[in-house]
């Protein structure tokens, strides 16, 4: 897999490369990512998808690697650079990133470890902005 096509002409639809965030993770990502995920440096959860965050990161990881494997020069270069490298810093933190309760060992998932983020309702006619 080179990930390099041609770009197509403006108004026409893309081919994706892989099916879905599912494809490019367990065919591109998984394979091609590797760290020494120990719970100190890196942590990885096996269970991904039952992450919202972490899905939603890698969805658009996908999404942006369709579009920029197209750009013939420094396409991927900038995937890397711009999406890949702050996304999986944030995914792979032991201490703040989603998977930080998890193990990427034997099955070592832990579902909804942190709360939500606190919310409180907005009364935009009391408050408008």
């Amino acid at each position: 897999m080179t990930g390099r096509e041609e770009i197509p002409p403006p108004g026409e639809e893309v081919e994706l490369y892989f099916s879905d965030v599912f494809a490019f993770v367990k065919d591109f990502l998984a394979p091609t990512v590797r760290r020494r995920l120990n719970g100190s440096s890196a942590t990885w959860c096996p269970r991904w998808w039952e992450h919202p965050e972490a899905g939603a990161r890698l969805s658009a990881l996908w999404l942006a690697w369709e579009q920029l494997r197209l750009e013939p020069t420094l396409g991927l270069s900038t995937w890397w650079l711009h999406h890949a490298d702050p996304h999986l810093r944030v995914l792979m933190d032991t201490d703040l990133g989603p998977f930080a309760a998890c193990s990427p060992k034997e099955g070592g998932h832990t579902a909804y470890p942190f709360d939500a983020l606190p919310l409180e309702e907005y009364d935009p006619e009391a408050q408008p902005l």
